[in-house]
């Protein structure tokens, strides 16, 4: 993914190799929804979903490889990841795949942390780093969904990938929530730390 440890610098170039990937899996979003709920196209849809998380672990990849991380790339891949997750699960919930109440979780969790960057936004600071093991509850998820489409197919794998994808989505919803609690806890500890942007100037105003 096109994210970086917080000690290597990013660049601001636009035009990358990790960033193109980014881009291509964005425009894919639009096809899958097609795919999946309108024509009905499971098998079509499924191979999206693979080719979206192979392209997902490909350009953190050649981020690092090629020296080709950017400022861009640092929102724009987690960006995809949420869309994809969210996209999917409410369109599983359309079909039947999953019940309402897992994907409320999900994208529950995402709303509440969207607000919390309001936190930062006040005090001039950047968004967040991505937290590894947030990024590990995405890998979970971005297998478990294909897993579950998988299973109402008409395939011989069907049976055996039921089983899998519900755990996986079991494990990954939880391990979800929880990094959801640590990104929210961690805004918790700005909020008590770093004053807002002209709320120092305001205190000795009042004084």
């Amino acid at each position: 993914m096109s994210s970086v440890d917080g000690g290597t610098a990013l660049s601001g170039r636009i035009m990358t190799v990790p960033n193109f990937l980014s881009v291509v899996r964005l425009l894919g979003v639009p096809l899958f929804v097609y795919l999946l709920l309108v024509t009905h196209s499971d098998g079509w849809a499924l191979a999206i979903l693979i080719i979206s998380g192979f392209t997902d672990w490909l350009d953190g990849k050649l981020a690092r490889v090629l020296d080709q991380s950017s400022k861009l790339g640092a929102l724009l891949d987690p960006f995809v990841d949420r869309l994809y997750v969210v996209t999917t699960l409410v369109a599983f919930v359309v079909r039947g795949f999953i019940p309402w109440w897992v994907a409320a979780i999900l994208i529950g969790r995402d709303a509440v942390l969207a607000l919390t960057l309001v936190v930062y936004r006040r005090r001039g600071l950047p968004p967040p780093e991505v937290m590894y093991l947030g990024k590990g509850a995405t890998f979970l998820l971005m297998f478990a969904l294909p897993m579950i489409l998988a299973a109402h197919g008409d395939w011989s794998i069907a049976t055996v990938a039921w089983p899998l994808g519900s755990a996986l989505l079991i494990w990954g919803t939880v391990l979800y929530v929880w990094t959801g609690l640590l990104y929210a806890m961690n805004a918790v500890s700005v909020v008590r730390t770093v004053p807002a942007r002209g709320s120092a100037g305001n205190e000795r105003e009042a004084r």
